[in-house]
């Protein structure tokens, strides 16, 4: 098969972390015969850097035209200690999001047996998680009018909610709910907020086409606090944007690190892979970013936009005993023990695939 991937690697550890998931995506090309073509595109603060913008049309076109999107990371100390700056690279990701259509962020939380006791929770508390968050990424607080009166003093950002956007962002956890244990839960704050009590009823009135699925309702403060106490309690998670990204970001230093997590954006146009973490910039050019998330997001590719299950499974596998074998970055290694460079990491990997 041949595949057209748009290549986004941002910025900070960015374009690191991409480089080791590319070789290892080759890598797997080339063992099950197929062929990938990677076509890079600019986006975040070295876009803004060289055209000005972060989300630029021609990278629109390269992400509209490929068969899936590889994503680094964006951001940088620049723009993050520049509250006033009138162009900032995380308005690109808004963008790319709302002009792919990308409505529904899928941020798996899982643990490695050869790490649990990396977590900072207890080993018994955390054994056997398995869930899957589904973040509505296209609506919400993050796009409502926003904006400042009374000479500055007063801010303000409108949290808005279609009925649409809910049922689509739910129709996708109820599947995916149907392909696992039949478990979901919607997370909201239907005691105080309206958008909340929309995400209630709309989620209720679609509970009787999928007749399989047991539906809980919580609301966003109680899942923070179960999160860390019985995270193996739940399954399949679904929840608007603000609270979706906070929470996956708790829920990710569950398998102890932000490092080895992946997370998918799809919707109605080409799906983006990515991993959870940040740019880093403090890392940058050092040589020490653990790219395991991004490869696991390769991983996600390959299942979950090719259908090639197989192929994904290989990268996990060979991720998995990289882990088990103690070839990991210096955010992994325990003391006293050899602490490998990200593209060492890289290397290994394709040597043991």
């Amino acid at each position: 098969m041949k595949f057209n991937i748009a290549l986004l690697a941002g910025d900070g550890i960015g374009p690191e972390v991409i480089n080791e998931a590319v070789k290892v995506s080759d890598a797997i090309a080339k063992k099950f015969n197929h062929e990938i073509t990677w076509t890079p595109a600019l986006t975040g603060a070295c876009a803004i850097d060289a055209v000005g913008v972060p989300y630029p049309d021609e990278t629109h076109e390269v992400c509209m035209k490929a068969d899936a999107v590889l994503f680094g990371a964006i951001g940088h100390p620049k723009y993050d200690n520049d509250p006033s700056a009138p162009v900032r690279p995380e308005q690109g990701l808004l963008l790319m999001r709302k002009k792919l259509g990308l409505f529904a962020n899928v941020r798996p939380t899982f643990t490695f047996p050869s790490l649990i006791d990396n977590s900072p929770l207890k080993r018994e508390r955390i054994e056997g998680t398995d869930l899957v968050f589904l973040r509505e990424l296209t609506g919400g607080i993050y796009f409502g009018e926003k904006g400042r009166k009374d000479n500055g003093d007063t801010a303000f950002d409108n949290c808005v909610y279609t009925r649409a956007e809910v049922q689509r962002l739910a129709k996708k956890g109820f599947e995916l709910a149907m392909t696992r244990s039949k478990k979901l839960c919607c997370v909201d704050k239907a005691n105080v907020l309206e958008t909340s009590r929309l995400w209630r009823e709309t989620v209720q009135a679609m509970e009787k086409d999928y007749p399989e699925v047991t539906v809980s309702y919580e609301f966003v403060d109680a899942v923070a606090m179960r999160l860390v106490q019985w995270p193996n309690s739940y399954d399949v998670l679904i929840t608007e944007n603000l609270f979706g990204d906070i929470l996956t970001d708790e829920a990710s230093v569950i398998s102890g690190s932000m490092g080895l997590m992946p997370s998918a954006s799809v919707g109605e146009h080409t799906s983006l892979y990515e991993p959870i973490h940040g740019s880093y910039p403090q890392a940058t050019g050092l040589n020490i970013a653990n790219p395991l998330a991004t490869i696991l997001s390769a991983a996600m590719m390959f299942e979950d936009a090719f259908g090639l299950k197989a192929e994904a499974d290989a990268i996990r596998a060979v991720v998995n005993k990289s882990l088990e074998q103690g070839v990991v970055t210096e955010d992994l290694a325990p003391k006293g023990s050899k602490a490998y460079k990200t593209s060492e990491v890289g290397d290994w990997l394709v040597a043991n695939l």
